[in-house]
């Protein structure tokens, strides 16, 4: 029961990034911009990895689903951001925001869980190459996939039942511009306590175990390279791995920089600047990381420009 001081929240605002007119015509222009490559490019990753015969290995196959990943990431929130900063009004329902929430968390659980997929896929290749296409076969990609999808839903959902069966009370402002659990945290009249605990242990747990997979098979992969007897296969191991590295070490960072620490006006205020880099520019950089330094990318896209704007000079 609610007590008399206490009101049913049917909508929250989200007070974004910033009240001046001026920084929000820009914001809007580059985050549609940003929102405009994401979409770009990681629809046509998908594209190229799907019609291309160059690239039908399980790498790829794992780069076409953290690009899948990235477009839906990148949608759960950035419309709405863009919308936000065009309108005074930046009301979002109780229900779109516990759909947002549930979203931006089982989807970041499932690229912590694909690009660990995808540093175990880097292990057998390098590590066991005479043995990869048993050990990384379709059937165990696809499998290593699929829990990854519904382990990042079940998380979602079981997170976003927790938030929102708390009662809120008082304002309903959201220093924020998406719905973020901290955020909502503050907003919250009854006992979070285990809430809070909850949300460590699911973050902490994600973020340890998925790590612990990709620095381990680095591990071994450091220790493998140097005995490599050809230059060219050193080579092709060292570029592939730096390009997954790089997103690695970017995405976890931020992360730990934002769910790791006890929810405050202090803290949220600083994950609002973080939360930028991770919801816009990630998703944007991580097909550029993945195709400009990579030879097999860059010759089936030659290859897909040729059969679609030179057929007669493809055949």
């Amino acid at each position: 029961m609610l007590s008399p001081n206490h009101t049913v929240v049917t909508e929250f605002i989200l007070l974004g990034l910033t009240d001046d007119p001026v920084q929000e015509r820009i914001l809007f222009a580059v985050f549609l911009a940003i929102y405009l490559i994401t979409l770009a490019g990681n629809q046509g990753m998908v594209v190229l990895i799907r019609t291309s015969s160059h690239l039908q290995t399980p790498m790829y196959f794992f780069l076409s689903h953290l690009s899948f990943v990235d477009i839906c990431y990148s949608s759960n929130v950035t419309p709405h951001v863009l919308h936000d900063l065009l309108w005074d009004r930046r009301a979002i329902s109780s229900g779109g925001c516990f759909a947002q929430c549930l979203l931006f968390i089982a989807l970041v659980i499932t690229e912590l869980y694909i690009l660990a997929a995808m540093g175990l896929d880097r292990y057998v290749a390098i590590c066991s190459p005479l043995r990869y296409s048993s050990r990384m076969s379709p059937s165990v990609c696809a499998s290593l996939v699929t829990a990854t999808y519904v382990f990042g839903f079940l998380n979602g959902l079981s997170q976003a039942l927790l938030t929102f069966r708390l009662p809120f009370c008082g304002s309903a402002e959201i220093n924020h511009f998406y719905c973020a659990d901290p955020p909502l945290l503050l907003l919250a009249c009854g006992d979070t306590r285990v809430k809070k605990m909850a949300m460590r242990v699911v973050a902490g747990f994600t973020l340890s175990s998925s790590l612990s997979v990709i620095l381990l098979s680095y591990l071994l992969i450091s220790a493998t390279v140097p005995r490599m007897r050809s230059a060219e296969g050193r080579r092709r191991a060292v570029s592939t791995c730096g390009c997954h590295l790089t997103i690695v070490s970017l995405f976890y960072g931020t992360l730990f920089c934002m769910y790791l620490r006890p929810p405050s006006e202090k803290s949220v205020e600083e994950s609002k600047i973080i939360a930028v880099f991770y919801t816009f520019l990630s998703p944007m950089l991580n097909p550029l990381i993945y195709s400009l330094r990579n030879k097999d990318v860059i010759l089936a896209m030659q290859q897909m420009t040729r059969r679609h704007f030179f057929p007669k000079i493809a055949v």
